[in-house]
């Protein structure tokens, strides 16, 4: 129950986010789409109960967040300023990353942060060798270490090992 109730909570809370509408109607529905999909996923793993949330999770989320939006808004800039350029045009391609991800959802959080950042996106995990295969825009190095000190490196190292994903998920 306690699951449900904090998987409830989260989701109740995205919904007026990303509704942002003060209806009746609007937090009827939402707190109905929250119950649903709740009892759905509920029973796929622990969560991060909110009310557990202290100062130093709350400063760790968001850093995690301003570092995320900081990342993607740097990233559509320069990809715009390539696509405008009449120089060399993007050399794109598949890059395979080490990461430091362990449990599922480790690798689910680094996976979706990473993948908002337009440079590139998750295309595969290698749970047991522990890399993420990327497509990315810009192919410039082949170094796998250097790949992921500029692609995942700096979400992964803000999520693993800082306690923001709940304990029984490891």
């Amino acid at each position: 129950m306690s699951r449900f109730a904090a998987l409830w909570i989260w989701l109740f809370a995205l919904w007026l986010l990303l509704t942002w509408t003060l209806t009746v109607e609007q937090w009827v529905v939402g707190a109905l789409v929250a119950a649903v999909v709740a009892v759905a996923f509920a029973p796929l793993g622990a969560v991060i109960r909110p009310w557990r949330l202290g100062p130093r999770r709350l400063w760790q989320l968001g850093r995690l967040v301003a570092t995320a939006l900081r990342r993607t808004a740097v990233a559509n800039a320069r990809l715009a300023a390539r696509i405008w350029s009449p120089h060399p045009r993007p050399r794109s391609g598949m890059l395979v990353v080490p990461t430091n991800a362990r449990s599922v959802a480790e690798f689910t959080t680094v996976g979706v942060l990473t993948s908002l950042i337009v440079d590139n996106q998750l295309v595969d995990v290698h749970r047991d060798g522990h890399r993420l295969q990327y497509h990315a825009v810009w192919v410039s190095d082949e170094d796998p270490m250097r790949n992921r000190t500029r692609i995942n490196a700096p979400v992964e190292d803000l999520v693993i090992g800082k306690d923001l994903i709940a304990r029984e998920s490891r």
